[in-house]
């Protein structure tokens, strides 16, 4: 139980720290200002972190954590190179949109990071290009995917998603699943995969 509620409150300092690095910029948003919102002292944010810059990594390293494994898990699944790669884009870009102002901090705030934290987010960035890459490596060979430069396509891939969270809106024109299911229709066709293949996945 004692856990349990230590990670409650650690999960409530992370919220309210996301709310306000996304609305202010980690500069700006100081660690009384995430106390303030929370009703509480600044000693009690230092019980669950060292420091602001410690803060800001643990809101920045899990959304890469989850990046990483969204690719790998479906890289590694069942079905063909095509499947994979559709369901890898798929469960990617949901994990950008649902941590949507994650995101955003992390491009806007990873020069403040410590240099640590930022080397440990560049190697799983590293790994992620290395598995999408590894994946459209075997489309290639299977015959399924034109694809001249697999390590070129997978950062235009990676890059084409995770530039999402400049112009998602949560209530904009196409719904969550749906978003996601176009993205990754997108995807393929970088890929090589003719349009009409890449329909019949999401139908």
């Amino acid at each position: 139980m004692r856990e349990e509620i230590q990670a409650y409150k650690r999960e409530r300092i992370l919220q309210e720290a996301v709310a306000l690095f996304y609305a202010r910029g980690f500069t700006a948003a100081t660690l009384d200002d995430i106390a303030a919102a929370l009703g509480v002292t600044k000693p009690f944010i230092y019980t669950h972190f060292r420091s602001k810059t410690d803060l800001l990594a643990a809101l920045c390293t899990p959304t890469i954590e989850l990046s990483l494994a969204a690719v790998a898990d479906a890289a590694k699944g069942p079905g063909t190179p095509t499947r994979r790669l559709y369901r890898a884009v798929i469960d990617f870009t949901k994990v950008v949109l649902q941590r949507q102002a994650n995101i955003a901090i992390f491009f806007r705030e990873e020069k403040h990071l410590a240099p640590q934290a930022l080397a440990e987010i560049t190697a799983l960035r590293k790994r992620f290009d290395r598995t999408l890459s590894k994946l459209l490596t075997e489309g290639v060979a299977a015959g399924e995917f034109v694809v001249v430069d697999v390590s070129l396509a997978a950062l235009a891939i990676g890059g084409m998603i995770s530039w999402a969270y400049t112009w998602h809106r949560p209530n904009g024109r196409l719904p969550l699943d749906e978003l996601c299911a176009r993205m990754s229709e997108l995807a393929l066709q970088m890929a090589g995969v003719q349009t009409r293949q890449a329909a019949k996945l999401s139908a």
